[in-house]
This record gives structure tokens, sequence and C-alpha cells, in this order.
């Protein structure tokens, strides 16, 4: 389906816009009831991953209270939550299907620990996978691009500050991240201008490197929907672009900095809690 006057009437944005006039919120309140049934639900995904955060919140704080730009209510949660505890197959369409095979899985470890970023990453890889399988090739691959991204990133982070990688997914680049002890990682030829991607892991400069991050996005969003004018291809990158834009309008270098250094604290920890349980199985 094309959107011609949805997409003619979007106010224009650019990546080094500092303020806002249109937000994620007022997308998914005018924009999105326009749109098809099927092009609802891929929307949906983008949507998503505020109900992922709020999952970790509601899992860390039962009085957290919820990013209203998720698809699930807070009451919605609780109920599946409790649904999923009592061995029960959910009903509510809205809740992400993958909410299940997680919470059994934090469930089934003794003691768990929500802040270890490995449930972070293991709600990421489980919502990716989700995501990769939306029946749109742009949007699937916009997913799987992120995916990649994300584990080159963190690969060369981890291999600079001496950390084991948890790598999200299961794909062809998870997997030579998990095996392969070249500079490159064996990624040459399979990732398109891996040497981008390269240079932005060296830069040291972290609120420099985030925004080439998101610029490096932002071409790429350009480039998938370059000739598709009217499409839900452009009305998806245009609420991705606006994530963008809101995000930065709300950060500042010594946030960035900071949120980085809780990366690669959390990382550090997950390292440690890896060695002492394998200490104790000695």
């Amino acid at each position: 389906m094309n959107y011609y006057c949805l997409v003619a009437g979007l106010p224009d944005i650019d990546l080094e816009d500092s303020k806002l006039a249109f937000t994620i919120a007022d997308f998914k309140e005018e924009v999105w009831p326009q749109m098809s049934v099927d092009d609802a639900r891929l929307m949906k995904l983008f949507f998503t991953k505020f109900d992922n955060l709020n999952l970790l919140l509601y899992l860390k704080d039962k009085e957290a209270i919820f990013d209203r730009r998720g698809n699930v209510v807070k009451e919605e949660l609780e109920e599946a939550l409790e649904l999923i505890i009592e061995g029960g197959n959910l009903k509510n369409r809205n809740i992400p299907p993958y909410f299940k095979v997680f919470v059994e899985e934090f469930q089934d470890v003794e003691q768990p620990d929500i802040k270890e970023i490995k449930w972070e990453n293991r709600l990421a890889e489980l919502y990716y996978r989700w995501a990769m399988k939306c029946g749109n090739s742009m949007i699937s691959n916009w997913f799987e691009f992120n995916q990649n991204l994300n584990n080159i990133l963190a690969a060369y982070s981890c291999r600079k500050h001496h950390i084991e990688v948890e790598v999200v997914g299961d794909n062809e680049v998870a997997e030579n991240i998990k095996t392969s002890r070249q500079r490159d990682f064996g990624l040459t030829g399979i990732i398109d201008d891996l040497d981008i991607f390269q240079g932005l892991a060296e830069e040291t400069d972290l609120f420099e490197r985030e925004k080439e991050i998101d610029l490096v996005k932002w071409q790429w969003l350009d480039e998938q929907t370059f000739f598709k004018y009217f499409s839900i291809e452009r009305v998806f990158a245009y609420l991705v672009k606006l994530d963008i834009i809101e995000r930065w309008v709300s950060l500042n270098p010594e946030e960035g900095e900071k949120k980085f250094r809780k990366l690669i604290n959390s990382m550090k920890e997950s390292v440690m809690n890896q060695k002492s349980k394998i200490e104790n199985q000695k």
C-alpha cells in the first residue's frame, strides 16, 4: 500500500536537528492509525523495543513506570507474566510471543540477576530473531543490519578491553565472531563496508562515535528507501530516524560517556560472574 498524503505531510527531519516539533509519541497517535492492518503490524515491530525495556524494568522493579511508547500496558504484562509462570500459553496477541521464552528461561535460573547484561542480550536476540521473520525484506534486513552492527562493535570493543564478548544471534556474522581469531573476525567479504564498522570501533571520542554510528544507520535507511517514495518502508525509515533525533535531543556528551562506561562495567561484571561459576564447578 502506498501512503502519498501521509508521507507528503510528514515534517522534514535532519540528523542535526536540535529540537523536535514531532515526536515518536505523536507518530504513534497520529500516523499509525492511518495504516492498513498489515502495515500497522510491521510498524509494531519498532514499538516493541519499548516493550522489551518495560519488561526488563518490571523484572527489576514491580513499581517501575512504563515507557508509554510501548505496545503493552503494565496491566497486560502483569497478566501475561502470571499466565507464563503458571505454565499457560499467551492469549493476548499484543504480547510479543518471545516474552514467554524469555520469562521461562529467567524463571529457570536460580537467583537470576536481571542487571546482568546477558539478560538484555538474550532479550535482544529473541527480538531480532522474531522481527527478522516479519515478511518485509527491507524491515527484516534493518533488524539484521542492527544485530550485525551491534555484534561487530561489541566484538572490537571487548577485544580491546580483553573481555569475552556475548554475541547476539546465530547468523553467519555472529558465528564468525564467536569462533574467529582473525583481526577482522573473518568478516571481510561477508559484511559490506566492514572498514567503516572498524573505523567506528576505533573512534576514541565516545560521543562522536555514537554520532557516527547513527549517521551510518541514517545512510543505510536512505539507501534502502531511495526508490520507495511513498511506501511502508519509507514510513518505517522515517520513524527510525525520528527515534535517532529524539535520542540526541535528550542526550549530552556527559550522559553518553556515562552510558558507555556503564556498558563496559556490566560486561566486566558478567565475565567475573562467569569465572566465579566456573571456579565453583571445579
